[in-house]
């Protein structure tokens, strides 16, 4: 989820669309929210780590 907010980020970017810039913040910021719940133990969807 990271690397695909990465890359929108960076299409957007260089396209100018603001839309894919602004689906790239959200998707970078969940996917680290859940990667920083995950690594201190507690389960993310039924898992116990979300890697």
């Amino acid at each position: 989820m990271i690397v695909l907010g990465i890359i929108l980020l960076i299409i957007g970017f260089v396209t100018g669309i603001s839309i894919l810039w602004t689906l790239g913040i959200v998707l970078v910021v969940i996917g680290a929210v859940l990667w920083i719940i995950g690594a201190v133990g507690h389960p993310v969807g039924g898992r116990k780590h979300y890697w």
